[in-house]
């Protein structure tokens, strides 16, 4: 897109929030996005997230899903509480359909497996209408459809890996050990 077009989708409010914890990556994010017409704010944790977004809610956000302090889903709501019309982007690193779907649920408008780059979120950012995804080209790998499995049962018990091991009839250490890892291709 080019820089003109980009600045007729946004509309009159560009504001944006970017909630991230790597500050080089929120930074970097941050210049690219302003150079695309949008107006930046950053927060590097859940509280600066949600305080900005009861303070002065913006019409867009980039939200990464695993903060230090707390779980992103919870600038989410924040946001969808002050400003429902807000479009929001899930952001992480640790992509699942499981989790992805608890960020559409709460009402993030995308979501985003990192490495993303500013044309992805300005992309998902800026989408009109209901347009779906192409489907991929290559299918999900026997290992990585045992990993979604578990990734959302692992949501459904809340995050309690005891729980989640429980119910895979899976040791509690070997879950940890799957846990920890990337996801696989």
């Amino acid at each position: 897109m080019m820089a003109e077009e980009v600045l007729a989708d946004i509309g009159p409010d560009r504001t944006l929030l970017l909630v991230d914890d790597d500050e080089s990556f929120v930074k970097r994010l941050a210049r690219a996005m302003e150079r695309r017409g949008f107006i930046p704010e950053t927060a590097e944790s859940v509280a600066i997230g949600k305080a900005i977004a009861q303070s002065r809610p913006p019409a867009y956000a980039v939200v990464d899903l695993r903060l230090e302090d707390g779980n992103g889903l919870d600038v989410v709501e924040a946001l969808r509480e002050r400003r429902p019309d807000c479009r929001i982007v899930v952001l992480t690193g640790y992509g699942a359909i499981a989790t992805a779907v608890a960020a559409v649920k709460i009402g993030a408008t995308d979501y985003l497996s990192k490495p993303a780059d500013a044309n992805d979120v300005t992309n998902a950012l800026l989408q009109k209408g209901e347009a779906m995804p192409a489907p991929p080209e290559n299918p999900m790998s026997a290992d990585r459809v045992r990993w979604e499995h578990i990734q959302r049962v692992y949501e459904m018990c809340e995050r309690n890996v005891s729980e989640t091991a429980r119910r895979l009839s899976m040791h509690r250490r070997t879950l940890q050990r799957i846990l920890a890892k990337r996801s696989p291709k």
